[in-house]
């Protein structure tokens, strides 16, 4: 039988000259990942090149207005509408992932109608593959964070986590919780198991010939684990204490649903033939339809 796991990992990986915490780092590492994935998707397809630059600041800034703007009213209302001014204070931590998603899904239209000329679905299918490694990367950052863990549990896996995060980091002696669930590894476990069927379902399956099927399948699974893993997740704000389903849990409800319907409106509908110019597949290569002087 495992001993209880004492968690002491720092949050700051570098503290000088400049400080990087391993949950920014999370973030720049899941970018970078999921720009890496869209370029190998757009090579696949043949879609323009330029759209990639244009995707990746749409994403960026809808995820982290969205994910603050999130925080904010869906859980901190009440404190940031006393005090606007530290609603741009992101540094402090306060970042909600049904806002994040919400963002992405309003910038993704945007996208739409102002670059691809195309339907939504046609992004949506293809982004959510790397968003969910993206998110299995985050919930690491929260566990290097200490936080969003679960209640306390005498289950061989328990984690005891630092409690007086920031005293501890400026030196004083650790306070550490009871034994409880590592839920953000429960999430990430999830939200890869998730990543791994999206790519499965796209390389092996052709799953975006139906427009809707990957961003349904990715609504359901994902949000169908969050609730699930809420119920041993403590309450991130005082106003959840007592509730039987949490805001996490109610917020998931919507989305869960909205891919249930995904998933039937893209496989009631015959598969689409893609065509696009195949841009992105010469500029990379270099204009390799020309032919070789070579042997």
């Amino acid at each position: 039988m495992l001993d209880f796991i004492t968690w002491t990992a720092n949050p700051i990986l570098i503290g000088h000259p400049v400080t990087i915490r391993w949950y920014g780092l999370m973030f720049v590492i899941g970018f970078y990942l999921g720009y890496m994935i869209m370029a190998r998707i757009f090579r696949h397809e043949g879609a323009p090149e330029k759209w990639l630059g244009s995707l990746l600041v749409y994403v960026v800034i809808a995820t982290i207005v969205g994910a603050r703007l999130g925080h904010v009213f869906f859980y901190a209302w009440d404190y940031y509408s006393q005090h606007p001014i530290e609603i741009l204070y992101t540094w402090e931590g306060g970042l909600a992932s049904h806002g994040g998603t919400i963002g992405i899904m309003i910038a993704i239209i945007l996208f739409s109608i102002f670059v691809t000329k195309k339907s939504p679905l046609w992004t949506f299918d293809r982004l959510v593959i790397p968003i969910a490694l993206v998110g299995a990367l985050i919930r690491i950052g929260n566990l290097m964070n200490h936080e969003i863990y679960g209640h306390p549990t005498d289950l061989p896996w328990g984690f005891r986590f630092v409690t007086n995060i920031h005293g501890w980091i400026n030196g004083a002696e650790p306070i550490f919780s009871l034994p409880s669930h590592p839920t953000q590894l429960y999430e990430a476990g999830c939200y890869l198991a998730l990543f791994a069927l999206l790519m499965w379902m796209y390389w092996k399956r052709n799953a975006e010939k139906r427009p809707g099927l990957l961003f349904g399948v990715f609504f359901v699974v994902l949000f169908t684990s969050r609730l699930l893993i809420e119920f041993v997740k403590n309450p991130q704000e005082e106003f959840e204490v007592g509730m039987t389903l949490n805001m996490g849990q109610w917020l998931s409800i919507p989305f869960i649903l909205m891919g249930i319907g995904l998933i039937a409106y893209a496989l009631s509908r015959p598969p689409v033939k893609l065509s696009f110019p195949n841009k992105f597949a010469e500029q990379i290569a270099g204009t390799s339809n020309k032919p070789s002087k070579g042997k």
